[in-house]
C-alpha cells in the first residue's frame, strides 16, 4: 500500500511535471522555428535532452529519499548486492556462450540478409516505399544482440550517413526495442526456470511493435 501511495502520489506527478517543464522550456526557446512538415525539430530536441535530464535527476532524488525513508544502509545494500551478482554472473555463463555462438552463426551463414533481401520484396510488391527496409539489420538484430544491433546501427550511419533516413531509423530502432532473447537465456538461465510460457511471444510481440511504431515515427518526423 505505501508503495503504491508513493508512487501515485510522487513519481507519476513529479515525472509528468518534468515532462510539462521541459516541452514549456522548448517551446519557449525555439518559438517560431518550423520545419517544412510543419514540426517543431528544434523543439523535438530540446525537449527530448530537457526531460532526460530532468527525470535522471528525479529518480536519483526519489532513491535518496526512498533510502532514507526507508532507512536502508548504502555501503551495506550495495556490499549484498555486488556478491550477488557476482554468483548469477557465474550461473548464466554457459548460458550466454552458447547464445552467443548462436547469434555468430545466424549472421556468418547469411540467414539475416537472406530475410532482408525477402522483406524488401515483398514490401516493393505491395508497392509501398522500401526506404526503411536498410534499417531492417539493426531492428533483427536487437532481439538478439545489443551490440550486435549497435555494429548494425553503426554500420548503417556508415553507408548511408548519420543524417540520413536509413541511419536515423536504426538509431529509432536501437532505442525502441529490446534484447528479448538474451533477456531470456541470461535471466531465465540463471535461476534455471526452462519453461518460459508466454515469455517469447509476449517479448517478440513488444519488439514488433516497437519496430512498427518506429518506422510510423521516422516517416513521420524525417520521411
Amino acid at each position: 500500500m505505501k508503495q503504491q501511495k508513493y508512487i501515485r502520489y510522487i513519481l507519476l506527478p513529479t515525472t509528468l511535471l518534468c515532462l510539462i517543464a521541459s516541452l514549456f522550456c522548448g517551446c519557449s526557446a525555439n518559438s517560431g522555428k518550423i520545419s517544412k512538415t510543419g514540426f517543431y525539430f528544434d523543439t523535438m530536441i530540446t525537449v527530448t535532452a530537457l526531460s532526460a535530464i530532468m527525470i535522471l535527476l528525479r529518480i536519483i532524488l526519489c532513491f535518496s529519499l526512498a533510502r532514507f525513508w526507508k532507512k536502508v544502509n548504502d555501503y551495506d545494500a550495495f556490499i549484498e548486492g555486488a556478491k550477488e551478482g557476482f554468483t548469477t554472473a557465474v550461473k548464466i555463463i554457459p548460458y550466454l556462450v552458447a547464445f552467443l555462438v548462436g547469434i555468430g552463426v545466424f549472421r556468418a551463414s547469411g540467414a539475416m540478409n537472406m530475410v532482408i533481401q525477402g522483406i524488401s520484396w515483398s514490401v516493393e510488391q505491395c508497392g509501398l516505399n522500401a526506404d526503411s527496409v536498410g534499417a531492417l539489420h539493426t531492428a533483427i538484430m536487437k532481439p538478439l544482440s545489443g551490440s550486435g544491433a549497435r555494429g548494425m546501427m553503426l554500420e548503417a550511419m556508415k553507408n548511408y550517413g548519420p543524417d540520413s533516413f536509413v541511419g536515423r531509423l536504426s538509431c529509432i530502432f536501437q532505442g525502441s526495442t529490446d534484447t528479448t532473447f538474451y533477456i531470456l537465456a541470461v535471466y531465465f538461465g540463471s535461476i534455471s526456470i526452462r519453461n518460459t510460457r508466454h515469455a517469447v511471444a509476449c517479448g517478440l510481440l513488444a519488439d514488433l511493435a516497437g519496430v512498427i511504431a518506429a518506422i510510423a515515427i521516422a516517416y513521420l518526423f524525417f520521411g
